[in-house]
């Protein structure tokens, strides 16, 4: 028996196995990127030998349907799966918009969302998600550390029941040893501040069912951390294993200080930890000024050499200080977030859109263009 997800009295497709005879399966795959040219090609190549590898294996359906956002006649039809891939350029600066031209040219499955400027990685697997027409969506970058030939796994597992399966890596070959240690630690920092649980060494490569990309689309926050939006949602989840891979062109989209802000997003928008921690330090604060006015007392009356200076009153007063700086910057950071969403502005806007049919178009989509109009 199935069972429908309904947020504010909108359903949001069953929770039901997906093993029943007859029924066509259409797969969406999302690749953010930005200034790819250099491994673009490549990354096509795999992901669809990959996919097409995955519907040589599936028996014929005795229908087809597609999404509500795809033209049928663009569907691969071979089998009982039919794909699409759905490129969201975030902003390039390199070839990486002419490229994708080509391929949508040449492959009739490949969709290509581009946005009006650099949004950011999250904001950009966003918008492929609000462009997906699958029953199960995938997400992976284009960078290929993430393989395509694990999608196969993914949806193996999906097909059992499973509503979200993501990727673990257990080995992660051509990373330095620091960044190595800053992810273990983020993972398990998170955990320690959070009620939610994010799955050690994940990223954003998963598979998620449509009920799962629905239920994630109805959460409106501005500052996304995508897989933390996952683990909140709940439904059942389940982790496969693999090797990440050395990056095979170009340079990283996360440098350090990229990094610094996913890690402190992924903190903010799912603990209220450093708030409570801002009030302990404050009392802390306070317990060491009242245990150094018994000391000064006890100085003035009792002591029988007492120092004077202004050292100690300076570091006292430093200390105060930095404490207050420390917890205004805490309090700054949530309030900040607060006016973000207060501003209710869209996502993302998006400069060209190839490859899709202008029917049945989400409302979502509707609502944004004429916003930007």
């Amino acid at each position: 028996m199935s069972q429908s997800f309904y947020h504010q009295g909108r359903s949001y497709g069953t929770l039901e196995p997906r093993r029943a005879e007859g029924r066509s399966t259409l797969l969406s795959v999302v690749v953010p990127c930005k200034n790819e040219e250099e491994g673009l090609q490549e990354t096509h190549r795999r992901l669809a030998a990959t996919l097409e590898s995955i519907v040589g294996r599936d028996s014929p359906p005795s229908d087809i349907r597609p999404g509500p956002f795809s033209e049928p006649k663009s569907l691969v039809r071979v089998r009982a799966i039919s794909f699409e891939i759905i490129y969201v350029d975030d902003g390039s600066t390199d070839g990486t918009a002419l490229i994708l031209r080509e391929l949508q040219a040449t492959n009739s499955y490949v969709r290509v969302v581009r946005l009006s400027r650099n949004f950011g990685h999250q904001v950009a697997i966003t918008a492929g998600l609000e462009h997906a027409s699958g029953d199960a969506v995938v997400i992976i970058d284009a960078d290929l550390q993430d393989p395509p030939e694990v999608i196969g796994e993914f949806l193996a597992r999906w097909r059992e029941g499973y509503d979200v399966v993501y990727g673990v890596r257990t080995d992660r070959p051509g990373e330095t040893a620091f960044k190595l240690w800053t992810a273990k630690a983020f993972y398990r920092f998170i955990n320690r501040l959070s009620e939610t649980r994010i799955p050690l060494d994940t990223g954003d490569f998963r598979l998620m069912d449509r009920a799962a990309v629905d239920a994630l689309l109805s959460m409106p926050e501005r500052d996304r951390f995508v897989r933390g939006m996952v683990s909140w949602l709940g439904f059942s989840q389940v982790a496969v294993p693999y090797t990440r891979s050395v990056r095979y062109a170009g340079t990283t989209k996360y440098p350090l200080f990229r990094m610094l802000r996913l890690a402190t997003d992924g903190v903010l928008s799912f603990s209220i930890t450093p708030l409570r921690l801002a009030t302990w330090v404050g009392f802390a604060a306070s317990a060491l000024a009242i245990m150094g006015i018994f000391y000064a007392l006890y100085a003035r009356f009792f002591a029988t050499h007492l120092v004077r200076g202004w050292t100690s009153s300076l570091i006292a007063v430093l200390f105060i200080g930095g404490v207050q700086l420390i917890c205004l910057g805490i309090i700054g950071e949530y309030v900040g977030r607060i006016y973000g969403e207060s501003k209710r502005r869209p996502l993302y806007f998006v400069r060209e859109r190839l490859g899709f049919s202008e029917q049945n178009r989400p409302a979502i989509i509707d609502e944004v263009e004429k916003i930007a109009k």
